[in-house]
């Protein structure tokens, strides 16, 4: 059984013909992603998948660890599973960790993290909210493009999904 997670669908109606849907999915075990498109009215079998709310402890050599904070039961993840998710990943950050088949198939991050600046140019005098934006390095790693006022130690609000810097937190 393949087991696929539609990253985008688009309801197309062409003025003569029978409506149908487009879409692109990710098989959730390799990877890949293909574009099918589908007869509008067409139904498909929904996987019984699950989440679970748990809290990323720590890093063990190539694997993440997870925590269940009621059973203190641990799931791990290789760092592969983990992918570029690694950058926004913070110990003691809840998570969703998505289970197939007694499977951990994926996990989801919040949609937005706290994160420290821990590099960036400093700020010059009369630099403002609109005036333009620079690179500055987080405490797990990654780079966000921030604004001209952002000096390291603030405290930033980074979108998980997008990599854009929120706000101040």
């Amino acid at each position: 059984m393949k087991f696929w997670f539609f990253v985008e669908f688009l309801h197309v109606k062409p003025g003569k013909g029978a409506a149908f849907v487009r879409t692109k999915m990710r098989n959730y075990i390799t990877g890949n992603t293909v574009e099918k498109t589908f007869r509008a009215g067409s139904t498909i079998e929904e996987a019984n998948v699950f989440k679970e709310s748990k809290q990323f402890t720590y890093k063990d050599g190539s694997q993440f660890v997870f925590m269940d904070l009621n059973t203190f039961e641990e799931s791990r993840l290789n760092e592969a599973d983990v992918g570029d998710k690694t950058k926004w990943l913070k110990e003691g950050m809840d998570c969703n960790l998505l289970f197939w088949n007694g499977k951990i198939i994926d996990f989801e991050l919040p949609i937005t993290v706290q994160l420290t600046v821990v590099d960036v140019d400093p700020g010059l005098k009369g630099d403002t909210a609109s005036g333009g934006s620079k690179p500055a390095t987080v405490d797990t790693g990654a780079v966000v493009n921030v604004p001209l006022f952002v000096n390291i130690g603030d405290e930033i609000l980074v979108d998980t999904r997008t990599g854009q810097y929120m706000s101040r937190a």
